[in-house]
């Protein structure tokens, strides 16, 4: 008696048609950007299962901290007690340097820097292909969240974000290949550009003169010549400074100071925007002794008109 159904070549014909289908959904993704909304809609519906799975590593790092050794518990106890008594000194100087601060931008009628807002963020996901360096956090559009913006850790800059949902957001670390920012050296003010060297230990500095005042150990900074970081946030500590002899340019690696691996807790930056400026009222600030000064320099007379 023959069954009823058969299953002899269906197999393969599924095959098939999810291959086809899986090239046709590449290609669409690839050429339209439609496939981004429906991305970010996706990511949505994924959020809840991404907490879910986050479930047992927070179950598990509760249960490792409640069975915790006494003597660590009561060593790590002294060794805060010995940071708030540090830091309390350095909160009394740094009292009597705030004021001096204010009374000295008091006389170069400076204003005040004010502090750039910031929300605080979770780890969710990391990205589990090995040439892309990137995350999830637990903030999204509906938190304020927004594309390009900074995200840092308890030591510095940590990335950007590339996408937002509802509820979540997807950050492009440093170390990742196609992430750069414009920096400066702390020590002498020099600016350089960082790079991703697709390993979460190194980034490449481009473009350092070989004669550039650069050093192992200088902090770099975000110099805010981008107008996406704000200004003055670490970045990188100069790791290797090699000179080739005829080479123009020096080769220059750095170390990120963030815990890039480490770290779950992040904040997300507000900096102020920068604001538009208006080039073409340059142009009716030039006197007529100016203009007439170009003119005669490019060869132009008085009655012909610049194209």
């Amino acid at each position: 008696m023959k069954p009823l159904f058969s299953h002899g070549p269906l197999p393969g014909y599924r095959l098939l048609l999810c291959v086809l289908a899986s090239a046709a959904l590449m290609f669409v993704d690839t050429r339209f950007t439609r496939m981004e909304e429906i991305r970010a809609q996706l990511s949505t519906v994924v959020a809840p299962i991404q907490w879910a799975v986050s479930i047992p590593s927070d179950v598990l790092n509760w249960g490792s901290l409640a069975l915790s050794d006494q003597r660590a518990l009561l060593e790590e106890n002294r060794r805060l007690r010995e940071q708030i008594l540090t830091l309390s000194h350095r909160v009394q100087r740094m009292a009597s340097l705030t004021a001096e601060n204010v009374r000295l931008r008091e006389l170069l009628e400076a204003g005040d820097q004010n502090d750039v807002p910031f929300i605080t963020a979770e780890l969710l996901s990391l990205d589990p292909d090995p040439f892309a360096h990137q995350m999830v956090i637990d903030r999204g559009r509906r938190n304020g969240a927004y594309v390009g913006q900074p995200v840092m850790d308890a030591s510095g800059l940590v990335g950007q974000v590339t996408a937002v949902s509802a509820y979540s957001s997807r950050v492009l670390l440093l170390a990742d290949a196609s992430h750069a920012l414009p920096v400066q050296v702390n020590r002498n003010g020099l600016r350089f550009i960082v790079q991703g060297g697709g390993r979460y230990d190194a980034l490449n500095v481009l473009h350092v003169p070989d004669t550039a005042d650069i050093r192992e150990g200088d902090l770099l900074v975000t110099s805010g010549l981008a107008g996406r970081f704000p200004a003055g946030y670490p970045v990188a500590r100069v790791a290797e400074v090699v000179h080739d002899p005829g080479q123009p340019f020096a080769r220059v690696t750095a170390t990120p100071v963030a815990q890039l691996q480490r770290s779950r807790h992040f904040l997300l930056l507000f900096p102020p925007p920068v604001p538009d400026v208006d080039e073409s009222a340059w142009v009716h600030e030039l006197t007529p002794e100016a203009v007439e000064a170009a003119r005669a320099l490019i060869g132009l007379t008085p009655d012909e008109e610049t194209p």
